[in-house]
């Protein structure tokens, strides 16, 4: 059977894939965001995921106004890299898994988890900044990426309780697979930022920092955190980090912290990540 080994979390900031794909990684400002996910590229070096489930907001490039999924998964063959108004990032188109897909979304959709299945869908940097981060600048993604965008940008998004449940959800779907597959769950987006109004530069560390504690040690107590709270203490953009509740309702209730890293500055956004294994 499929098995989830561990889990993601991290930012997505697309000032990092500009930094990146314009040779600016190296330079002071940039260098000390990069190297805190030196040991992140070692461990998925050495975990060799055969599929990772990669959850994400879309910034109105899949989706507009027009259709706006709550939750969405991405069942197609592969995704092309959206161009969200300076033209594609240089990076290998994204490889789906489709048959998993079709699993996940049978599973979940039975589960009485409405997911919107998406046959056709561009990727934007939501999904791309994480791959760079893990995964430097290679031809090709080593392997096979589902997307699954989650509404974090139009009012009601889910809340922190029904995404782990989705997470939960999840990883029941994946451990009913038929397949000997390693899979790696990304929950993406956050740490505390607000890009608009009175707050733009929002940054508040000590929750960033009591969010990442709890990620590991007690994430049931996240599934409480209302929108208004996340709003006033993470920011407007802050909202983001119920998609890391998705991939950590996607494993174990006892997991192993690999790595952590928290800085600030990156752009105007607290850049946060973690590493989570199962101890199975």
């Amino acid at each position: 059977m499929a098995r989830i080994i561990g889990g993601v979390t991290t930012s997505h900031v697309p000032a990092i894939g500009a930094a990146l794909d314009n040779g600016k990684s190296g330079e002071p400002y940039w260098k000390k965001v990069f190297d805190g996910y030196e040991r992140s590229k070692e461990w998925i070096r050495k975990v060799r995921p055969d599929v990772i489930l990669l959850v994400y907001n879309d910034h109105a490039v899949a989706f507009s106004l027009d259709i706006i999924p709550t939750f969405a998964l991405g069942c197609a063959a592969e995704f092309p890299v959206a161009d969200e108004g300076w033209g594609p990032r240089p990076v290998p188109k994204v490889i789906g898994h489709p048959e998993l897909a079709a699993h996940i979304a049978q599973s979940v959709i039975l589960d009485e988890f409405d997911l919107t299945v998406v046959n056709k869908m561009e990727v934007d940097h939501g999904l791309t900044v994480p791959l760079s981060l893990m995964y430097g600048q290679p031809k090709a993604w080593p392997c096979p990426v589902i997307p699954l965008p989650v509404n974090v940008v139009v009012y009601p998004p889910p809340t922190a309780h029904r995404c782990y449940q989705l997470g939960r959800a999840l990883r029941k779907a994946i451990r009913s697979y038929d397949e000997d597959l390693r899979v790696v769950v990304f929950g993406t987006g956050g740490m505390s930022h607000q890009l608009q109004g009175p707050r733009a530069g929002f940054i508040n560390s000590k929750f960033d920092r009591r969010f990442l504690n709890l990620m590991t040690k007690d994430p049931k107590a996240l599934t409480r955190i209302t929108h208004l709270e996340l709003l006033r203490e993470a920011g407007s953009e802050g909202i983001e980090l119920v998609m890391w509740l998705i991939m950590r309702g996607a494993l174990d209730e006892k997991v192993r912290e690999v790595h952590r890293f928290y800085h600030v500055p990156a752009s105007n956004t607290a850049v946060g990540h973690l590493i989570l294994e199962n101890l199975k």
